[in-house]
């Protein structure tokens, strides 16, 4: 009798969560230097809270203490929940509540990390992805508001963005509260109220006629999925989609157009931004005032604001977005503390510029090994030219050489430093143009005989001595 071999899990990610390769983790590791010094030159000191919060902690954004794991991944520990972040304000807001006679006030700071929600994944749409924050808390000036606007279009701008190719949308929850009251949905409406304002966070992509459905019976998406609506009824869903269609011009006259509609205090409050943002050099171009932004937590008290890039086609969505809690830190505390923020989707961000860009980077210039009795040889010419500041990294593998080309190509290397018997003879390596060689291929086609007379523009021979210049010169090409 044979033994039954032990079945063999099948290989898959978890849905929702992302592998992210070398190319993808250095642009992310670039946007965050970038705009982490922005926020540091503005005045910010970081801050790095744990990964886990009490789920009592994370506030507002749980439906209900009764289910502390809906829309978060939590667990129990020691008859606590407890659950991972799913944001970065989150956990500051119990941070400063737990430090508060310490901190200077306001309190700047920065943070950055990794972020999960349990929610159903999309195409772009991860549970898992990274964020890269400012706050200030402690000031309820509405020139903090406009600083955070301010600084975030200056992150953009510091991570390549021209002008044109973004723009911070904002608004203030207390629109949507005049509205709300006034239309007969009572302020401890806390279900109602959190429903349309996520009705509304998805007119960019829904539509009138979609939002419409949201606010009222519900809508079904493409999925044949129900989401279960607000229950207005037709002339305060109206009201609502009056207040959203308000956004259209320079700020002055959008102002001007939302003052006619009501909310004395939340008009007040855009004028002072308007007035702030003009002060710091922000035009209209860069930040323009949207009643259709009133972001989905339910945490924002005030100013709300999205950051939203901008290409040939149109607008490409979301990659950032804050506004004013000033009830979070109240959770912890029982007095109001004023506190204002904006974060930066850096994942999405990333993804965006890709999907622009459509280049990678190049990978390490790659040593080949053409004798396994002289792997050291090559070890050593890798680390000349890491000494030099040039990526470089010797092949380990067993394959031949044509194998070891192929790897140097999925490596996306520019260089192939190559040395067998022969280049050791004379004294020589032998450096093949990888980007180059990939270039001449594709413009030339089938016409092989071409491609040979091109090869000496894409292959080298220099003295070993000279390895690293050659290099360099050849990556500078």
């Amino acid at each position: 009798m044979t033994d039954q071999a032990a079945p063999r899990p099948k290989p898959r990610r978890a849905r929702g969560l992302p592998d992210r390769r070398g190319p993808d983790l250095a642009l992310e590791r670039q946007l965050i230097s970038r705009v982490s010094k922005v926020y540091e030159d503005w005045g910010f000191e970081s801050l790095e809270t744990p990964a886990f919060e009490y789920a009592d902690a994370l506030g507002k954004f749980l439906p209900d203490q009764d289910r502390p794991n809906e829309g978060v991944f939590a667990f129990e520990d020691d008859e606590e929940w407890v659950a991972l972040r799913y944001d970065l304000t989150a956990p500051l807001a119990r941070f400063v509540a737990e430090n508060f006679d310490a901190l200077p006030k306001p309190y700047r700071r920065w943070a950055a990390g990794p972020v999960w929600r349990n929610e159903k994944p999309g195409p772009g749409r991860f549970r898992e992805f990274w964020q890269c924050d400012a706050d200030t808390v402690g000031s309820a000036s509405p020139a903090a508001d406009a600083e955070m606007i301010a600084m975030a279009c200056a992150a953009y701008s510091a991570v390549g963005l021209a002008d044109r190719q973004f723009q911070i949308k904002f608004s203030t929850r207390k629109l949507l509260d005049a509205v709300l009251e006034k239309i007969g949905v009572p302020a401890d409406a806390f279900s109602t109220r959190l429903t349309v304002l996520r009705a509304i966070d998805k007119f960019d992509r829904l539509g009138v006629r979609g939002v419409e459905a949201l606010l009222g019976a519900g809508r079904k998406d493409e999925s044949g999925d129900f989401t279960k609506g607000a229950g207005l009824d037709a002339s305060q869903a109206k009201a609502v989609l009056d207040l959203v269609s308000a956004g259209a011009g320079s700020r002055a006259e959008v102002v001007e157009r939302l003052a006619a509609i009501g909310g004395e205090e939340s008009v007040s409050e855009l004028r002072a931004i308007d007035a702030a943002l003009s002060a710091l050099n922000v035009g209209d171009a860069q930040a323009q005032i949207d009643p259709t932004i009133v972001r989905g937590l339910e945490y924002y008290t005030g100013a709300v604001f999205e950051g939203q890039l901008i290409g040939g086609d149109g607008v490409f969505g979301s990659i950032g977005g804050g506004g004013r809690y000033d009830d979070l830190v109240a959770r912890f505390r029982g007095e109001r503390i004023p506190a204002t923020g904006f974060s930066i989707g850096v994942s999405r961000l990333a993804a965006a510029l890709q999907a622009q860009q459509a280049a990678e980077a190049d990978g390490p210039v790659v040593v080949l090994v053409m004798d396994q009795a002289r792997v050291a040889d090559a070890l050593a010419m890798a680390d000349e030219l890491r000494r030099a500041s040039v990526r470089a990294e010797a092949y380990l593998g067993a394959a031949g050489m044509k194998a070891q080309l192929k790897y140097a190509d999925k490596r996306a290397a520019p260089i192939a430093v190559i040395q067998g018997g022969d280049e050791l003879a004379k004294g020589v390596v032998t450096l093949k143009d990888l980007k180059l060689g990939a270039k001449i291929a594709a413009g030339l086609g089938e016409d092989r005989e071409a491609y040979t007379k091109a090869r000496e523009q894409v292959q080298q021979e220099v003295p070993r001595d000279q390895l690293v210049a050659a290099v360099q010169q050849m990556l500078a090409r």
